[in-house]
């Protein structure tokens, strides 16, 4: 059961000076792009509450495998977007996760901690920080954000999105005798002590964190959300109609989120006679192609895929949908929690959500604002599918609300902002480590 916690103990305080924040984080991107906007949106409202705010982001976009920020000859630049400050840095390209990928980490390591120690002097307009945060996924980026920290004698955050080296090892990418998962453990461990604070995106981060040795009171969650105010132009929900339905799954098409269930849930319904409901794919990512092959083979007229849109497209895109769809494989890791970005958007458009996940933060559940079903169990799937098409849609229109209601009071983009401006004042509160 998901469960909200406390942010912090130490007491919100309103913003007295102005407070530079740099924010290393690989994959950051802004809304013309697809992806996630955590770091943008949070950005926005750090700002009117006295923040000046640098992103230091690849300018490689990692889910369309193209360069989409710098020109021919150029290692990186700055940008302003909507009034946030972004550094793109130049990034080794890749298609896989191959030896290319590691090489495209390594770089923005090299490339993010080179430039971003003379920031200040190659653009006077960056002011040097009072604070850095580092932003996994991976933790070369953390590390390039500690060397900065210690550069600029400013205090050093730690932000975790996803645990690594854990995540990969129980996703079977890594195995856990590997040197590198060593080395990587290592590293874990020293970037947690070295922290000043650790931010944690999972809601039961802190089980597997303070097992390490690191105090709980070092520890705050400061989850993911979405920017409500987008949100004002969807066209309104009215139920849908069960005799034409259209369920969408939004986002990245990665192994992990275990997308053959729903490929053998719409063969089940269509095998069972039903031919009302389609099943919208919009994304793109490692899975993708063979998704789309495994569809054909199966003669899925009920299934479409469409290329990803840009962030700002997405509120538009999800009022097409009647229903959405969110899954992930049943691993092990998914015991500290999940923060989907998708799931919050979901809650946002005021559509009912099929959730086959097992967490131990189900907002779904919590907000009471779909119907959970195991993981990788596709006639568990199609069951739910099925109770879904027979409530009224008044049934279906007040799972939509309840979700609204939910994501707006707990995840909305300036009530994060405001907790998150609590933490970064309350490092600079204390006494500088040596």
């Amino acid at each position: 059961m998901y469960r909200e916690q406390s942010i912090m103990s130490a007491p919100i305080v309103e913003p007295t000076s102005k407070m530079a924040v740099w924010i290393l984080n690989h994959y950051a991107f802004s809304p013309d792009m697809p992806g996630g906007t955590r770091h943008y949106d949070l950005a926005r409202h750090l700002l009117a509450r006295g923040c000046d705010v640098t992103i230091l982001a690849s300018s490689f976009h990692h889910m369309t495998h193209t360069e989409l920020r710098l020109k021919p000859g150029e290692a990186w630049k700055v940008e302003d977007v909507n009034g946030v400050r972004f550094v793109w840095l130049k990034t080794f390209p890749y298609q896989g996760n191959n030896w290319r990928r590691a090489v495209n980490m390594l770089t923005y390591m090299v490339r993010s901690y080179r430039y971003g120690s003379r920031l200040p002097k190659l653009d006077p307009r960056i002011p040097r920080p009072d604070v850095v945060v580092g932003s996994t996924v991976h933790l070369l980026a953390v590390l390039s954000a500690y060397r900065l920290a210690r550069r600029f004698r400013c205090r050093f955050i730690m932000e975790v999105r996803d645990i690594w080296p854990q995540t990969p090892v129980e996703m079977g990418r890594l195995s856990k005798r590997h040197p590198v998962v060593w080395g990587l453990r290592v590293l874990e461990k020293f970037l947690y002590r070295r922290a000043e604070k650790i931010i944690t995106v999972l809601p039961n981060a802190a089980e597997y964190i303070t097992q390490l040795g690191i105090p709980q009171e070092k520890l705050t969650w400061v989850p993911n959300g979405v920017e409500i105010a987008n949100y004002a132009q969807v066209p309104p929900y009215k139920g849908g109609d069960p005799g034409n339905f259209t369920i969408l799954y939004l986002g990245t098409q990665a192994s992990y989120h275990g997308l053959d269930t729903v490929l053998e849930t719409a063969n089940l319904l269509r095998a069972d006679g039903n031919t009302s409901v389609r099943f919208l794919f919009v994304g793109d990512g490692p899975d993708n192609v063979r998704l789309r092959e495994r569809a054909t083979s199966l003669g899925l007229d009920n299934v479409e895929f469409r290329p990803p849109v840009p962030k700002s497209q997405v509120p538009q895109v999800l009022g097409e949908a009647d229903a959405m769809m969110f899954t992930f494989r049943d691993l092990p890791v998914f015991r500290f929690g999940i923060s989907p970005l998708k799931v919050f958007d979901y809650l946002a458009s005021l559509r009912p959500i099929l959730y086959s996940v097992r967490d131990g933060s189900n907002m779904v559940e919590a907000a009471r604002a779909g119907i959970t079903v195991p993981p990788e169990n596709p006639e568990a799937l199609a069951q739910a599918v099925k109770r879904l098409l027979a409530l009224s849609r008044e049934e279906r229109i007040q799972m939509g609300l309840n979700g609204y209601r939910y994501v707006k009071a707990n995840h909305d983009m300036p009530v994060l902002a405001e907790k998150l401006d609590a933490v970064f004042r309350c490092a600079l509160a204390k006494k500088p480590r040596e």
